[in-house]
C-alpha cells in the first residue's frame, strides 16, 4: 500500500511564462536564486531535452516563503 500527500491538486510542471505569473520576478533573477540555493531547481521536462520547468508546489512553496518575510509591517 503506499500513502497518498493530501493535497487539493495534483501537482504539475509549470513553464516560463506561467513561472514569471506565480513569482512575479524576472527570469534572471531567478536564475540566480536557483544557482545560490534559494529559489526551486527546474527540471528537464524529458530526458536529454532543453525544454525546462519548475514543480507548481515547489513554486508555491516559495513564494509563501516570501510572504513570511515580507508580512513583518512596520512604517
Amino acid at each position: 500500500m503506499f500513502e497518498r500527500k493530501n493535497t487539493s491538486t495534483p501537482d504539475r510542471i509549470v513553464r516560463e511564462a506561467e513561472r514569471k505569473k506565480i513569482t512575479s520576478i524576472a527570469r534572471t533573477t531567478a536564475w540566480s536564486l536557483e544557482q545560490k540555493g534559494l529559489f526551486p531547481k527546474r527540471r528537464s521536462l524529458y530526458p536529454g531535452s532543453s525544454h525546462i520547468g519548475w514543480l507548481l508546489s515547489e513554486l508555491i512553496a516559495w513564494v509563501k516563503s516570501r510572504e513570511t518575510v515580507n508580512s513583518g509591517g512596520g512604517k
